[in-house]
């Protein structure tokens, strides 16, 4: 099976939905591999902190301009600009959270992944030389058969 998704390791950290097959099968992978194993761990970490996290942990609230400009752009996508709800600042403050969760946790994880490629590519590139090409040959060799 291939490595389970960032996105998929995230909804299984945040255990929001009831589990389903699909989740099953992508525990029964975790726990055969390191890599999907050490992600998850990480993702549910981070859901942690932020579920736990209380008001006093955050420095402020973000200012009134930054929802207005967040609607004023996603408003310029759609044909019928709306306005935001009214969402009290406890549950806003809360909702930031798990955003700034949800994407630390997916920046963490490709991350993750790209060091992982990153290092396969350079173990790749020392087992056969320089990009796939046998090291040169020194000076002093070049002229012998």
């Amino acid at each position: 099976m291939a490595h389970v998704e960032p996105a998929h390791l995230v909804e299984l950290a945040l255990r929001n939905a009831a589990p389903t097959d699909a989740d099953a099968e992508a525990l029964r992978h975790v726990e055969l591999c390191d890599r999907c194993r050490d992600d998850l761990r990480m993702m549910t970490r981070v859901v942690t902190a932020a579920r736990t996290a209380q008001l006093v942990d955050l420095p402020t609230a973000p200012p009134e301009r930054v929802w207005q400009r967040i609607t004023r752009d996603l408003s310029r996508e759609t044909d019928h600009p709306r306005p935001p709800p009214r969402i009290p600042d406890r549950e806003r403050r809360a909702l930031l959270l798990a955003l700034l969760a949800l994407a630390a946790a997916t920046g963490i994880a490709a991350t993750r992944r790209l060091r992982h490629e990153h290092s396969k590519l350079a173990k790749a590139r020392t087992s056969t030389g320089r990009r796939g090409r046998p090291p040169p040959e020194s000076p002093a060799n070049a002229n012998h058969p």
